[in-house]
């Protein structure tokens, strides 16, 4: 077998699966003469930066704030923007918004802040919502009530966690679309894998 050096784009991807980075769908190949080895059937790091507070928006430091169309889910990938009744959202203590996909990748994302935003960690965290799924409005993430289980699947076309500020609104979903009411303090790591069909390590043993 012939050795040979890696190019910058190589490096590039071997440095994005140490980090772990989201949605990105490598192959790895066989080293063999001229053979590449590695195939990338899609990005191979998806960069989803922080969107800074803006006192023009006329609102206040921790108040949701509206998807910006090229906003990236920095845990799988998507653009919330196309899927807005699925989107999610946190406010850092400084200002600085990240968007999901959805409250899965949201979840997600709180388990391990640090591994999908460099220099972030979960104190820095001051404010977390998601879309009601009975009105559309931006809701606080801890004191929604969540529907676990039922036949809604979210932007990934994988099971998800459709959100509502009131018990009364989640058990008339769960009893048309199935499913249990839960709250998040209950959304727990083995959940969030088995929804996501992702295996990998996650830290904390529930979502704050």
């Amino acid at each position: 077998m012939r050795s040979r050096k890696l190019t910058r784009r190589q490096w590039l991807v071997v440095g994005c699966l140490f980090v772990g980075g989201g949605a990105a769908a490598i192959a790895l190949r066989k080293i063999s003469g001229d053979a590449p080895l590695l195939a990338v059937t899609d990005d191979y790091c998806v960069v989803a930066p922080l969107l800074p507070f803006d006192p023009a928006w006329g609102i206040t430091l921790l108040a949701p704030r509206a998807v910006p169309a090229d906003a990236r889910c920095p845990v799988c990938g998507m653009f919330p923007s196309r899927s807005p009744e699925w989107a999610a959202q946190i406010v850092f203590d400084d200002g600085d918004t990240q968007f999901f996909d959805s409250p899965l990748s949201l979840f997600t994302y709180l388990q391990d802040v640090g591994r999908y935003t460099a220099g972030r960690n979960l104190a820095s965290v001051a404010a977390q919502y998601v879309r009601d799924s009975a009105t559309s409005e931006w809701i606080e993430a801890p004191s929604a009530f969540y529907v676990h289980g039922s036949d809604a699947v979210g932007p990934m076309r994988a099971g998800n966690l459709p959100a509502f500020s009131s018990d009364t609104s989640a058990q008339a979903f769960a009893s048309r679309r199935g499913g249990q009411v839960i709250r998040a303090g209950q959304i727990s790591p083995t959940m969030l894998q088995t929804l996501s069909g992702v295996k990998r390590h996650l830290h904390q043993e529930a979502a704050v």
